[in-house]
């Protein structure tokens, strides 16, 4: 009996402890997504793109690949005598005496240095430029030099490229007897090379000679427009869509007499005044100016979005009843980035060369001044203006929609966002629930910065993942998205983290810059609908993209596990034939030892995606994703699965890929026959629906 009441126990807690563990195993699931690969939604063409502004020597000692620092002596102000820095003296005082000078040939640019020589030497005095933090001289590669010069007596001058070491690099001898100032231009090819060398201009003949707008160039920039090229590389690699500029704060200026004026960014760099970068702490000569960013944007095949001054800045500000002229300025601005060449603007910008003109579709009227007293009153007089005469033209205002209702018109409102990374991870939902109505949203600076952030962590990495599917998730108000900021000298790092690191000769990208490749698929793309049953820890999205280049299409999967742990996650994808081949299909995994892992120039691919094959694809997957990670599994679609997942999402894309199938007669095979007739009527239906609309 008793051994019978024992069993019966034993027996009752089985029981009891697998109906626990039943209830446990089922509050519990495994995560999962389930695909409906026929239904979905356009992702706007200009989803994703950068955002470039004049910080940390982003432009001036960076992108911007002109090696001398200071290059008019302006740095030091209008007064003199004044500082010629980062310029430095080679000889003592017995020897030469340098001061400045308001004597430049230039009105807008008066100072320039004056070299009196005490006396003959065997070795050559004069001065030396350090250029940003050394300047990258290679061997075999060539250097354009320029300056101008005056020199009442026969001198005779050494221009030389000099490494740390004191090794010539390259160098050329001349000799001037110059009266008036007098335009310079050599070019010198480097026998050796050196990243941290100096630009040196030396005599040994005793007299006066004065120097002013000094240049040195490499001639191997990108197409010749003065870009720097691995530094360009890792930005087209982006694939951005459109390219913000030239700011950011830049564009106000700590007070408006140092704010971005593009008009005195155009033109012979000798003839650009230049100006202090107060808002950053370090002087520009505007050698990558107006021109220069239009022609970024042209070369990088996107979009330019402007943005310019309303008058305002962080200290001082233009009533409204006298911003005429900064309202006038702007409209140069639009006419001289797309008028024709028989225009005012438009025939000075074939004068510096690009008769074509620009595609500017989008202008953004200042930057974070919504809410300062002349906001709002200077916003309407430059929205007016500009819907008057560009009625094409895109506007964006600072005002955000999420936080209250705009109280002006607007094509845009702009949203910025720095946080710590669980933070932002938590914002993917912050537009769901956003008005649909009106402005669309422009997410134009986002990223993790701060503690989470240090000089570019895998945690930051993360926490955008999660803000930036959610982005994707509402690309139906959320038009466009840019991360912040885009580059650092590391030499000068007033602001961290950014996408990319560099100095005179190297870069790298943080993992926030791997990461945002993992969405350059996503711009044009076909989001489509899922639904996700998940811990608060793991967000994913789907959609369907193609590569522009082999023109093949895939279904992507991207999943961020925002967990110390690993997980099984299941994935569905309806809507695709049953024998759908996924040959080919891959996964991409963004991850590293530890969330504090960073990138460096010692180990610049430390944290890179890592594609691999992608193991038994199919449209029912139990896959692993690793802690902390994000992973991209990409499965190409065949040309049946094509047409399916299509077949509701884009039927007239669908209809042209049948007619593509064979142009001369429908498909022959029936059930493609059949989806050919449904697809047509489909896009028919589609089509006068939309003549329907217009006509109204």
């Amino acid at each position: 009996m008793a051994f019978f009441i024992k069993a019966s126990f034993s027996i009752l807690l089985l029981v009891l402890f697998s109906f626990a563990f039943h209830v446990i195993a089922d509050d519990n699931p495994t995560p999962s997504l389930v695909v409906n690969a026929q239904f979905g939604r356009k992702i706007p063409e200009t989803f994703f793109g950068i955002f470039f502004e004049e910080i940390n020597h982003a432009g001036a000692g960076g992108l911007w690949a002109e090696l001398v620092d200071n290059a008019g002596f302006e740095a030091g102000g209008s007064q003199i005598p004044s500082n010629i820095f980062p310029w430095s003296i080679i000889g003592d005082e017995s020897t030469i005496r340098v001061t400045t000078e308001r004597s430049s040939p230039f009105p807008r640019n008066k100072i320039a240095a004056r070299l009196d020589i005490m006396k003959n030497s065997l070795v050559g005095v004069g001065l030396s430029n350090p250029g940003f933090w050394g300047m990258n001289v290679q061997k075999g590669k060539k250097y354009k030099v320029t300056f101008y010069a005056r020199s009442p007596k026969p001198v005779d001058l050494k221009i030389a490229f000099v490494g740390a070491n004191g090794k010539e690099l390259a160098s050329a001898n001349i000799r001037l007897h110059l009266p008036n100032w007098k335009k310079i231009q050599l070019v010198l090819k480097a026998k050796a090379s050196d990243f941290n060398s100096s630009l040196q201009i030396t005599t040994t003949k005793q007299g006066t000679l004065w120097l002013d707008q000094i240049s040195a160039l490499p001639l191997d920039t990108h197409k010749g427009h003065g870009f720097r090229k691995d530094l360009f590389q890792m930005v087209a690699d982006l694939k951005p869509r459109f390219l913000r500029f030239p700011g950011g704060c830049y564009v106000e200026g700590d007070w408006l007499r140092n704010a971005f004026r593009w008009k005195d960014t155009i033109g012979p760099r000798e003839k650009r005044p230049g100006h202090f970068n107060d808002v950053w702490g370090y002087w520009t000569d505007d050698g990558f100016g107006y021109l220069e960013f239009l022609q970024l944007a042209e070369d990088l095949k996107t979009l330019p979005v402007w943005v310019f001054n309303n008058g305002i800045s962080h200290h001082d500000q233009v009533n409204t009843s006298n911003i005429g002229p900064f309202v006038q300025e702007a409209l140069d601005g639009i006419e001289f980035a797309r008028g024709p060449v028989t225009s005012k603007w438009g025939k000075l910008r074939a004068k510096y060369g690009h008769p074509k003109p620009f595609d500017l579709r989008y202008v953004a009227i200042g930057n974070e001044d919504c809410g300062k007293d002349n906001y709002l009153g200077n916003y309407l007089k430059f929205y007016n203006a500009i819907k008057h005469h560009y009625p094409d033209i895109k506007m964006i205002t600072n005002c955000d929609a999420t936080e209250s209702p705009l109280d002006m018109p607007a094509d845009f409102y702009d949203y910025h966002k720095y946080t710590s990374s669980h933070d932002i991870f938590s914002l993917h939902d912050k537009f769901d629930y956003q008005n649909r109505t009106g402005a669309k949203a422009f997410v134009s600076e986002y990223a993790v910065w701060k503690d989470d952030a240090r000089n570019g962590t895998l945690l930051s990495a993360l926490g955008e993942a999660g803000f930036l599917m959610g982005l994707e998730k509402n690309s139906d108000l959320v038009e466009m998205v840019s991360y912040a900021p885009l580059f650092v000298n590391a030499n000068d790092k007033r602001w961290t983290p950014d996408a990319i690191v560099f100095d005179s000769h190297r870069s790298y990208g943080i993992p926030s810059y791997w990461l945002q490749q993992l969405f350059t698929t996503s711009s044009g793309a076909t989001y489509l609908d899922s639904k996700l049953e998940a811990p608060s820890t793991l967000i994913a999205t789907a959609i369907r993209w193609e590569d522009q280049e082999t023109k093949k299409s895939y279904l992507r999967i991207k999943v961020v596990n925002f967990h110390d742990n690993s997980t099984r996650f299941n994935i569905t994808i309806n809507g695709l034939d049953d024998d759908v081949d996924f040959s080919g299909a891959t996964k991409t995994l963004l991850t590293s030892g530890s969330v504090w892992d960073e990138n460096s120039f010692d180990k610049p691919r430390k944290i890179v995606p890592v594609q691999s094959p992608l193991d038994d694809p199919s449209t029912e997957m139990l896959v692993t994703l690793p802690a902390n990670s994000v992973t991209a599994f990409d499965l190409p679609l065949c040309f049946r699965s094509l047409l399916l997942s299509s077949a509701t999402t884009s039927p007239g894309r669908a209809a042209a890929l049948l007619s593509a199938f064979d142009s001369t007669a429908a498909p022959s095979d029936q059930s493609l026959f059949l989806l050919w007739l449904r697809l047509t009527f489909l896009h028919r239906i589609r089509t006068d629906s939309q003549r329907a609309t217009s006509s109204v």
